[in-house]
């Protein structure tokens, strides 16, 4: 890897780190349940991008797939949490 790319990966994983930070913040924080199903939305979305950026890191597809089931598995936590605020209950 160029230097370049080194430091760019060092630079966007630490703004992930912080994007994380203050998602968290907003999760533990948040006035209503909808504000933290979005919180929580938000962490799964850059919790992938740090695994995309850690696979052009260290060159793995690993992390590609990684990133794939954890966005799957967000969504589907999404619409239930969303399915509960809405109805009350998860499973019909």
């Amino acid at each position: 890897m160029t230097p370049l790319l080194v430091w760019a990966v060092a630079a966007t994983l630490a703004l992930y780190a912080l994007a994380m930070a203050l998602g968290l913040a907003r999760l533990m924080r948040g006035p209503s349940a909808q504000d933290r199903v979005l919180a929580l939305d938000f962490l799964y979305v850059v919790g992938m991008l740090m695994m995309l950026v850690l696979a052009i890191r260290y060159d793995s597809r690993m992390y590609f797939e990684g990133a794939l089931l954890m966005v799957l598995f967000g969504f589907v936590g999404s619409v239930a949490m969303a399915k509960f605020l809405l109805r009350g209950e998860a499973i019909e």
